[in-house]
This record gives structure tokens, sequence and C-alpha cells, in this order.
């Protein structure tokens, strides 16, 4: 019989993202139909929810040790190797600095390395844009670290949690290009524009997965980095074309990185007793 200190516990990660989905989506939709700024109240609103479905999981799980180790993610600042934290915010530095350049064989100019004036998205105001993608690289990790990531994660080696989260992940985002004033809705102009916003989240994934993983699963680390690439997409004058460039350019830097890590995406110990081979490493 189970005790509630055992590591031992069974992760529902279907059940989490239907439920993730749904209380997002059910404050993303209306806002469609709103005034701009309704929208982004509502926007904002379904921002929360992975992390509220994340932390409720945790607390009604039964499980202390799984508690435990939400606390240990989310306080555990001794925990951050920073020098892993600055180094992934280096290699999308330079991914970032690659795709401007490999951008200029299609026309484009080297006035992309200057930052924009204003925000991509409107209805918010400056200074309430910057709290949102603050938040949104905050609250959205606490979801998607909290839970989400080891919930998949606990049934299959990292490399096939990555593409899975990385697919899941970007398809969340799917009611923001029909809210007015979001950036995902400037990208409407153009076709080719959205597919590559949706594409660009799956091999992202895989390099959040090594920055969460590096970190011994810290999620303060995943934060820095997460609002570290929301700012330079934000504020970086690169044009909706050198981001399909910088696509290719994420791809190949995530290939790089699961060939000099292939026994951390790749290692099954962890399969079917993620809390267990995590609580003997703590």
């Amino acid at each position: 019989m189970k005790t509630y200190d055992s590591p031992t516990y069974h992760y529902r990660p279907v059940l989490f993202f239907l439920l993730a989905y749904l209380f997002t989506w059910v404050f993303w939709i209306p806002a469609v139909f709103v005034p701009e700024n309704t929208g982004a109240i509502l926007m904002v609103i379904g921002l929360f929810s992975p992390a509220v479905v994340s932390t409720i999981f945790v607390l009604v799980s039964g499980s202390d040790v799984l508690k435990k180790d939400l606390r240990n993610k989310i306080v555990g600042f001794y925990k951050v190797k920073w020098l892993n934290v600055f180094f992934a915010v280096l290699v999308f530095a330079v991914i970032v600095a690659c795709s401007i350049l490999l951008s200029l064989a299609f026309g484009q100019s080297l006035s992309q390395f200057s930052f924009t004036d204003d925000f991509s998205f409107t209805g918010v105001g400056i200074g309430n844009a910057l709290v949102t993608i603050t938040l949104a690289s905050i609250i959205e990790e606490v979801g998607w670290k909290g839970y989400c990531e080891d919930s998949i994660g606990n049934y299959m080696n990292w490399f096939w949690e990555s593409m899975i989260f990385g697919v899941l992940w970007s398809f969340w985002h799917f009611p923001l290009i029909f809210i007015k004033g979001t950036y995902q809705a400037g990208l409407m102009v153009n076709p080719l524009y959205v597919v590559n916003f949706f594409l660009s989240g799956i091999p992202l994934g895989f390099i959040i997965t090594w920055v969460y993983l590096v970190s011994d699963r810290s999620i303060l680390a995943c934060m820095v980095f997460h609002l570290f690439v929301n700012f330079m997409q934000e504020k970086i004058a690169m044009t909706p074309l050198t981001k399909c460039v910088e696509t290719i350019v994420v791809t190949i830097a995530a290939v790089i990185i699961v060939m000099l890590n292939k026994d951390l995406f790749f290692e099954t110990r962890h399969v079917g007793r993620l809390l267990e081979v995590y609580s003997e490493e703590a």
C-alpha cells in the first residue's frame, strides 16, 4: 500500500492539458469578440490558467513528495546553475544575431540590430505590455514546469517529451491570433508568418527543456530564460520574415544541443519513477 510520503505518483498529463486548454481558452475565445482593452484583460487572466491548474493538481495529489518537489523548484534558488542560464541566454542572443545576418540574403536590413520603439501588441499600453511579457515568463513557467513537463517526462525520455510539449505549448496560443492587438494577430497579414509562429515553438521547446534539466529542474532558471526570449522577440527589430529564418536557426541550435546532450535527452532511468529519481539526486 502506497503512503503519502512515497515518491511514487501517477501523473495525469492528458487531464492536465485538457483543463489547462479549457480554462485558458474560456477567457481567450470571448476576448476575440470584445473591445481591445477588455480583450487584453481577458488575455492576461487566461495566462494564469496553466499555473492555477498545475498548482491545484499538486495540492490535491495526496503526494507529500510532489508538493515538496514543487516548493524546491520554485524557491530553491540555490539550485540554479547561473552559468548554465547565462550560457542559454547567450545561445539565444547568438541565434537572433545569426538570424538577422542570414536575413540579409532575403533583402532584409541591418537596421534590425536595434530596439523597437513600441511593443508588438497594443491595447494595454507600453508599461502594461512590459508587465504582460514579464507575467507570461513567470506565470507560464509555474504551470509548464510546476507539473506539465514532468507529467509527460515521467512516461518517456526527454527528447520525446520536448517534442510533445513543444507542439502542445505552441498550439495553446492558437486563440491569440484572433484577439485584436496581440503579437499573434499581427501575423495574420501573411499565412506563412502564422505557420512559422506555431512551428517555432517546437524547437524552442527542446531548448527550454534543456535549460530546465541542466538547472536541476529550477523554475526560476526557466523564468529568466523565458523572459529574455520574450524581450528579444518583442524589442529587437526583427521583421516577420527574419523570424521565419530564426525558426531554422533555432532548429539547428536545438539539434546541436540534443546531440551534445544525448544522455540527458535519451536516458530512460527516470521513466515511470521521475519523482523517485530526482528525490535521490536532490
